[in-house]
């Protein structure tokens, strides 16, 4: 299988090329000329240069390609670019799309998230589910959502569209720095212990994509999700590996106070403060539980557990 990667240098899109390679599969990665390419060391790839935005840069990345996974995405909370996140996120996608079309691609694998279906309340849901939220909890919510219903409404391509929870992996750039500063000791204190988190490992989640090149059907979502857990039953399961205290629970009133104050400093000053009122309404009032037994069923996907998953970034 000849496969196109866009955003082949961010962290599930070098985790893919790894697995596509692995399987002996060709792979293109769509980069920028100025990416970072330090994930990708030592892997045997083509590179094909250009934004994701470039159309006909797309389009000639993509000849004689069976399939394009489309990973390439803006992906953060809190004080963020809105309008780059726009781009990147919705025209980056429409683009790919209409270049996807005019070169009449076999198949489109499109990496969404469980976010385009809106704050479920708790409410455990699967791919059949309605978003009944109205308004957006952030920048990247909204895009990610825009970019999806780009992605419904084309009807000349065959896309399958995975929608993966938590990522998780020993290169995570999100979460894997606070684990390493609870690891060296420096995380004595953390807020909302009762946040719900879908897990999966990142490498289950690239076995999920390429499952899904010849199990899914196309049009449907398949939700990759291994299960939730709390963040305070995360962090136990990283004490009972390490012996270290679970960090203390910080009180709520003072973390809303904390961010208050911090996000008019964050936006005026363009800096990311380590707590803003985007992730505080992320931790405290949004919780989305989904279902993941339809990859299981339709693509035969079999991920490691989510505890399994966390016990594996302790030891890396």
């Amino acid at each position: 299988m000849k496969a196109l990667v866009t955003g082949a240098n961010g962290f599930t899109g070098s985790h893919l090329v790894k697995a596509l390679l692995h399987r002996g599969d060709s792979v293109i990665g769509f980069v920028r000329r100025s990416s970072n390419l330090s994930r990708l060391s030592g892997c045997e790839i083509q590179y094909a240069y250009g934004d994701i935005t470039d159309r006909a840069a797309l389009s000639e990345a993509m000849q004689n390609v069976d399939v394009v996974f489309h990973t390439a995405a803006y992906v953060e909370l809190g004080i963020v670019d809105a309008a780059e996140m726009e781009r990147v996120n919705v025209e980056g996608t429409r683009a790919v799309l209409e270049a996807a079309k005019a070169v009449n691609l076999p198949k489109l694998i499109y990496c969404s998230t469980i976010g385009i279906f809106g704050d479920t309340q708790g409410k455990v849901i699967d791919e059949t589910f309605q978003r009944t939220q109205k308004d957006f909890s952030s920048a990247y919510d909204r895009t990610k959502y825009q970019a999806q219903q780009l992605v419904d409404q084309t009807q000349e391509l065959s896309i399958v569209s995975v929608l993966p929870s938590g990522i998780f992996g020993s290169d995570d750039p999100h979460f894997k720095p606070v684990l390493n500063a609870f690891l060296n000791g420096r995380l004595k204190v953390w807020a909302g212990g009762g946040r719900v988190t879908g897990i999966v490992h990142v490498d289950d989640l690239a076995e999920a994509m390429i499952l899904a090149v010849d199990r899914g059907k196309s049009g449907d979502y398949y939700i990759i999700s291994a299960g939730d857990l709390t963040t305070r039953e995360m962090f136990e399961i990283f004490s009972q590996e390490t012996g270290i205290p679970v960090p203390r629970e910080a009180p709520e009133l003072i973390v809303r106070l904390v961010a208050s104050v911090l996000d008019p400093i964050g936006r005026v000053a363009r800096w990311q403060p380590p707590i803003d009122n985007e992730r505080v309404h992320y931790v405290y009032d949004r919780c989305v539980r989904v279902d993941g037994s339809k990859a299981r069923r339709e693509l035969g996907w079999n991920p490691r557990s989510p505890e399994a998953t966390l016990k594996s970034l302790v030891k890396a």
